[in-house]
């Protein structure tokens, strides 16, 4: 018997697991507000009640919303994403160069919470990973032999920097990291381009969704760093 919490409906819909519970929550976030314990327990008792169900597939709807925190009263983070390497030349250079910026502030979050990380279910070293999927940028390729690797490898990097991001001091809002993620890192701009790419694709349309949500790929509100800026300096 299993059941499973889903971020993404269409996933759940599509693929019909034994029993999934559907919550409205953003990526990487599958229990909600982080360090709200009580509200996580919440999310895990209600997805552990679907097991009492004996028929399936089963697919329902968490009834609650995680508390928010408006962007006003966010703290600004610390990192200045674009003036990573300014003046690489390839997606590898920039994606290794922000990754020793997110480093000691995914440090200092770990730290904070004794040891605990979601990261890690790729097997291999943040710059491994993020090294490879520039090269794959680079040469303008899409990972279609390596699907399983790249699933793992963008899920491990997603949730090494909202986990970096989370470690400033104050309250913030889902809203404002995801913003800073997908519209003011180069990972963000990265995996945007391999969702445009996916789409691009009849064939592989389908494997965008593991990229991104609509959401996360929709529209921004403030700068956002120039996905082919790299391109049109080898130009």
């Amino acid at each position: 018997m299993t059941t499973g919490i889903s971020l993404i409906r269409e996933n759940a819909e599509s693929m019909q697991p034994p029993r999934s519970l559907w919550v409205p929550f953003p990526l990487g976030r599958p229990l909600g507000k982080p360090n709200d314990k009580a509200f996580q327990h919440r999310v895990i008792a209600a997805a552990l009640a679907l097991l009492e169900r004996t028929t399936g597939p089963v697919l329902e709807d968490y009834p609650e919303d995680a508390q928010t925190v408006s962007i006003e009263e966010s703290a600004a983070c610390p990192v200045s994403f674009g003036n990573t390497q300014a003046d690489a030349t390839t997606w590898a250079a920039r994606l290794v160069s922000e990754l020793t910026q997110m480093q000691p502030w995914y440090d200092l979050g770990k730290r904070r919470r004794n040891g605990r990380s979601l990261v890690g279910v790729a097997g291999e070293p943040m710059q491994t990973m993020l090294k490879k999927l520039g090269e794959l940028l680079d040469s303008e390729t899409l990972p279609t032999a390596e699907l399983k690797w790249f699933k793992l490898a963008i899920e491990d990097a997603k949730v090494f920097y909202i986990e970096a991001l989370t470690a400033q001091p104050g309250e913030y809002s889902a809203q404002a990291i995801e913003q800073i993620l997908w519209h003011e890192t180069h990972l963000g701009a990265g995996l945007r381009i391999f969702y445009e790419r996916f789409t691009a694709s009849p064939k592989l349309a389908i494997m965008a969704r593991m990229v991104a949500s609509r959401e996360a790929i929709g529209g921004s509100t403030g700068e956002e760093i120039e996905i082919n800026d790299i391109t049109k300096k080898k130009k």
